[in-house]
């Protein structure tokens, strides 16, 4: 891993650069494949299907019977464990909710707010090198629980045309009503612009690579909301000497075995630390299935000394990672300092994986410095806020005068027209009586 000590704050912008391509690098691709889909719907999805994935599908439907054969497939154990997720995720989201706001802000005009769930939402589930059936939990369970009516899943094949048994138990299990195997650009598009067989969608969720991230940003030119612009996996764990080398080695590892293009970072004030990790890293990454994997996103991965807690919150802040990590002997500085970041992991027995997969929280995170503007996928992510008003005669009486002044100051004379006549009414019943 690349050791870098005491930057300068200068050089924080080097430094902390993510190894991810341009919105520019992808755009035209992108743009060329949400043409051919808007424009031929199945036909296109079906060649880019063929041209990526390598698999030519008469129909991307998946049906009741590979549902019920992949459920057949899942070990009892597994499915156990996916259940004691779903409860805990299920859990923390339903804990979410809230009640109506309501309140009189002057006599006679009663305002409220009140949520409403999204109808239609789209599901994009990496399958590629690790299928990700722990994101459906994440997304479709929340859904579900804020009262979405359509649930759309699009997951890519492999070579067979096959998903991968656990994604189709998962999906079912947690009420998507349609799955495609359709991955990639040409997924994100049928979403956004529905085929003949994939309905058009009000909002997209999931993670991806590069193309999909770039994808799902160029789907909101096309009246289409997307959750966030969430990229290749990273995490920063900051740690000193009172930390467990062996425990940071392995959850900079859990997030460098995602991809190529993925990054881990461990700030410390210990440069003996540094040492430590550097060798577990070493020591553990030679028994891991996805040792070469890991190896390309520990070449765009950092160890970085910096001389106190205040420089290191600093960085940190800077960075705004996705998952942030903290095992040091001053936790609680770094918990309550911390102001951009996606989710956050405190202390030797909390790995990033317990967010992945179980504790309750959602893993959905904004990545690429967006956690500076983003929250991460939670039960608001998948319902809107209307607001309400209701206006007695007292009420328009009390306000009404304030409108019209400040619609003539504007020059919208009908605004103010719509308060007169009424209250021209009101002053009249009131001469009648």
């Amino acid at each position: 891993m690349n050791k870098i000590y005491n930057p300068s704050k200068p050089e924080w912008e080097v430094v902390l650069k993510r190894p991810t391509k341009t919105v520019d690098d992808i755009e035209d691709t992108v743009n060329q494949i949400f043409a051919e889909v808007k424009a031929k719907g199945d036909d296109a999805v079906a060649k880019y299907t063929d041209m990526f994935d390598g698999i030519k599908l008469e129909n991307t439907l998946v049906t009741s019977e590979e549902i019920k054969k992949a459920e057949a497939e899942i070990s009892e154990e597994l499915k156990s464990a996916i259940l004691l997720a779903k409860k805990n995720i299920e859990k923390f989201h339903a804990a979410q909710k809230t009640t109506k706001v309501e309140v009189e802000t002057t006599s006679g005009v009663k305002c409220w707010q009140e949520k409403r769930p999204i109808q239609k939402i789209g599901l994009y589930i990496p399958g590629g090198s690790a299928p990700l059936f722990s994101t459906i939990l994440m997304l479709a369970v929340p859904a579900a629980i804020a009262g979405c009516k359509e649930i759309v899943l699009c997951t890519p094949p492999n070579k067979e045309g096959k998903v991968h048994p656990a994604i189709l138990y998962t999906a079912n299990l947690c009420g998507v009503t349609k799955i495609n195997k359709i991955g990639g650009i040409q997924a994100i598009a049928a979403l956004t612009f529905g085929t003949e067989t994939v309905p058009k969608v009000y909002k997209i969720f999931g993670p991806g690579n590069q193309f999909v991230t770039v994808a799902k940003q160029l789907a909101t030119r096309h009246n289409v909301s997307i959750d966030m612009p969430a990229g290749p996996s990273e995490l920063l764990v900051v740690a000193d000497d009172s930390a467990n080398a062996a425990y940071v080695a392995s959850d900079l590892l859990s997030q460098a075995e995602h991809g190529a293009d993925s990054q881990v970072i461990l700030v410390s004030t210990s440069k003996a630390f540094l040492d430590e990790v550097e060798v577990e890293v070493e020591s553990q990454l030679e028994k891991l299935p996805r040792k070469s994997i890991a190896e390309k996103a520990i070449e765009n991965s950092k160890l970085i000394y910096v001389e106190n807690d205040e420089i290191s919150l600093d960085l940190i802040n800077e960075y705004g990672p996705e998952h942030f990590i903290v095992s040091t002997e001053n936790n609680d500085f770094y918990t309550e300092g911390i102001i951009n970041a996606g989710s956050v992991f405190i202390g030797n027995y909390t790995p990033e994986s317990a967010g992945d997969y179980a504790s309750g929280t959602n893993h959905t995170l904004p990545t690429n410095g967006y956690a500076k503007q983003y929250s991460g996928v939670n039960l608001d992510s998948f319902m809107k806020s209307m607001t309400f008003q209701q206006i007695s005669e007292e009420g328009i009486k009390s306000i009404g005068p304030a409108i019209e002044l400040m619609a003539e100051a504007e020059g919208l004379q009908a605004h103010k027209n719509a308060v007169t006549l009424r209250l021209n009414d009101l002053l009249l019943d009131y001469y009648r009586l």
